[in-house]
Formats: structure tokens, sequence, C-alpha cells
């Protein structure tokens, strides 16, 4: 612990200059796709032959969804990014049952609408296409093209991944960044996981752009603007509080206004916050406040090098014949596992 604790420092020591050159970049760049390796077995078009109308399939029910309620893209996000963190992308967040992810504090405010969106999604396509596309490719998809949707540019996803045959750990889900981290911790944890860097540490946490809090949450939220946490504890105070906005200016448009709070010390959570009290995080912060397009590009970026963690592998996975419970011989619940459904 002691030698990734000396390596974040270092990550951190290191991004000065980084960050001289990335806000020289012009504000379009491209999305590099050299960046990131291709997990052995898997494609950008996998499906193209078995089902040729996957994308299709999956975009008409996102849009639908989104059309009918607007949080479904942060809940489509939540689910994915908690998926792919801890163990690589592998639909292992889906399972219902005993020693579900579900069941775990950092994966209590899954929103159970997105969860049966991406089950009915598989059905839909099981019905067209047989059982050939695993249900974590289709919340990868589905993640996706609900970004798209909100105005982020696309990015690349591997396709081919089984789902796991069980949960991950609690020590793995545990690698989570909680809503009180300091950004030395959140850097440490990012680090783990190789691939992520520093500036997209920052671009990642701009997800919180879309998306709410439960109070316990931000019940130890401290900062400089008294007034502002004096808020927060109040709207928590009434006997049923509702869930906080982690945007307080545009909760449900993807766009950089949550960078914009972080400078006026409105946001919500005390990791949020952490982003403005280093001297070179808050760089990234005033950069991506001024200029939204990159910030939109950059998040692209540090999304595509999530997609693209590595999964369960081929000889221990399986499709699942429904994404809340893994297949039984006969395709039916195995023991321990039941559907949410």
């Amino acid at each position: 612990m002691a030698a990734l604790r000396s390596r974040a420092a270092i990550m951190l020591d290191t991004m000065g200059l980084a960050v001289a050159v990335a806000v020289m970049l012009s504000a379009r760049p491209s999305l590099a796709t050299n960046e990131v390796q291709l997990p052995e077995g898997l494609s950008y078009d996998f499906h193209a032959g078995s089902c040729a109308d996957l994308e299709f399939m999956v975009r008409i029910a996102v849009e639908n969804a989104i059309e009918s309620d607007a949080s479904m893209v942060a809940g489509l996000l939540q689910i994915t990014y908690h998926d792919c963190f801890p163990q690589g992308c592998d639909g292992s967040i889906l399972l219902t049952g005993e020693g579900s992810e579900q069941k775990m504090p950092q994966n209590a405010g899954l929103r159970q609408i997105a969860l049966q969106l991406i089950e009915s999604i598989r059905d839909t396509v099981h019905r067209a296409c047989g059982p050939t596309v695993s249900c974590t490719d289709i919340t990868n998809l589905a993640t996706r093209l609900a970004l798209m949707h909100s105005g982020v540019r696309g990015y690349l996803v591997p396709l081919g991944r089984y789902d796991r045959r069980g949960p991950a750990t609690e020590e793995q889900v545990g690698i989570l960044p909680g809503p009180d981290d300091s950004i030395e911790a959140i850097a440490q944890k990012f680090y783990q996981r190789g691939k992520f860097d520093l500036l997209d540490v920052v671009a990642l946490s701009g997800a919180h752009t879309i998306g709410r809090a439960s109070c316990d949450s931000f019940k130890n939220r401290k900062g400089e603007n008294a007034e502002f946490v004096a808020r927060l504890r109040r709207n928590c105070s009434s006997p049923l509080p509702m869930p906080q906005d982690l945007d307080i200016q545009t909760p449900h448009t993807f766009d950089n206004k949550y960078y914009e709070n972080l400078l006026a010390h409105k946001g919500v959570l005390n990791s949020d916050m952490a982003l403005v009290h280093h001297s070179y995080t808050i760089q990234m912060v005033r950069e991506f406040a001024r200029n939204e397009d990159w910030f939109l590009t950059k998040f692209s970026e540090a999304m595509q090098k999530m997609a693209h963690l590595e999964g369960e592998p081929h000889t221990l996975g399986e499709i699942r014949h429904n994404c809340f419970k893994i297949n039984g011989n006969n395709g039916d619940t195995a023991q321990g596992f039941t559907s949410s459904a």
C-alpha cells in the first residue's frame, strides 16, 4: 500500500507539464484510437455477422427510455462505471441474489429502472438474434448511445465480451472512489486500475454534471461556501429528503457547468471539491469550465479507456439468458442467484 500511495503522489506531482501542454491543444482534437489496447478475442464489430441490427435495437430502446425519463442517462453511466472499474467490464453488477454487488454500500444508488432497461434490451436482442450478445456488451453499448444522445462524442467499445458467473468481492468493489475521498485517494484507486492518468480522473468526475446523490453521500460535506453547505443540510433535514442534483445549474444536461460549480465551491460531494484543493487538478477544472468542447472530448477518451478494462475471459464466462442471474444447466437460475424481474 505504501508503494501505491507513493506512485499516486508521483502521478499528482508530475502532471503540471501535462496540463500545460493539454490546455494548448485544439478545441476539437480527435479521439485517440491508439492509446488503448483491444482485449484479446474482442473486436469493435464483433456482432456484425450474427446480429447486424444490434446497435439499432439498442439505440431505439435507449432513446425511448430517455424520452420518458431523462435521468436514464445518469443511471446507465453509473451502472457501467460501477461494473467496469472494480474488475473489468463483465456484467457482474447486474446479478441479484446472495452476494450481489447491488447490495454493497458503494452501489446503493443504482437506479433499478436503468437495470431493468438493460434486461429489456437483452430480451429484445435475444429474440431477434438468439443468445449471441452478452449483457455486458448490451450495457456498454446502451451507455455509449445514451451519452451520445446527450451530446457526448462517440467512443470505441470492444464487443464480444462474456458475462461473469458471479459477483465481484467486497474488496474489489471497495476500490470504487467514495464521496469523501481526497484527490490523493482517488488518484491512487485509478492508478491501481492502470490506463488512467489524472486528467482522466478530472474528466470522469464530470459525470456528475448529471445524476443525483443521497443525503448520506454528503452528510459530512465541508467547505469554504458555508451558505451552500448549510443549504444542503437544510434540504436533508426534512422527514422525506429528496436526492440532491449533483449539478445545481443544469442537472439534466451533459455540459461543463459542474466545473463552474466547483470553482464557486458549490460541489455537492467532498470528493467533488477535492478537485479544486490541489494545484494541478484545479488547473484542469478551470480549463474544463472555460472549454466545454475540450471537456466533452476528454470525457469520451476516458470512457473509451473504461470500456477497454479487461473483463471475464471467454473460457470462464457465459452469455446470460437473463441479465440478473447466471445460467443453470438448462438455462434456469443457478443456485444462489435469483432474478429480480
